[in-house]
């Protein structure tokens, strides 16, 4: 999925930023080309991997890059989790933030922690399965080839692939 701001060309590399630990940490660079497994990785986001990235992992976040000669120092924020910043920002309304604390309450790390163990496990066994099976019919579907020791050694262009 690619998303920009409007009028902005050069956008995407802030859009994308969070790939790697959102998107291809927790599903790897594979590509899904199965429909019908969106369900259980929008399941897995939004009941498992959202809440414990946003309640209970905290991040760094920068503050300022200071140039020095051909260097740059960065600084960065105390680690915090997403809720702890909104809890402390002032745009955010105090009945939001009620919303916010009602709903860290009623969480456990450990148990999303152990949801998201199994439901990924379930999500990476229903990939293999669908990797494999499609790979496996494509297999059948070459004609059988035999070759003997002689002729392998002969013709050293050709693959041998029996089922």
């Amino acid at each position: 999925m690619t998303r920009s701001r409007a009028y902005r060309k050069n956008d995407q590399a802030h859009v994308e930023q969070k790939n790697w630990t959102h998107v291809r940490e927790l599903f790897g660079y594979e590509r899904v080309d199965h429909p019908d497994l969106i369900p259980l990785m929008n399941e897995i986001y939004k009941d498992y991997w959202g809440p414990l990235m946003n309640f209970f992992i905290p991040s760094m976040k920068l503050i300022r890059k200071t140039r020095i000669g051909a260097r740059i120092k960065k600084e960065y924020d105390l680690p915090k989790t997403p809720y702890q910043r909104l809890q402390e920002s002032a745009e955010l309304s105090i009945e939001a933030k009620e919303k916010l604390r009602l709903r860290y309450e009623s969480m456990n790390p450990f148990a999303l922690s152990e949801g998201l163990d199994k439901r990924l496990e379930r999500y990476l066994w229903q990939v293999k399965r669908k990797t494999l099976g499609g790979l496996l019919n494509s297999l059948r579907a070459l004609p059988p080839v035999r070759f003997y020791r002689e002729s392998i050694r002969r013709r050293s262009d050709n693959i041998v692939i029996l089922l």
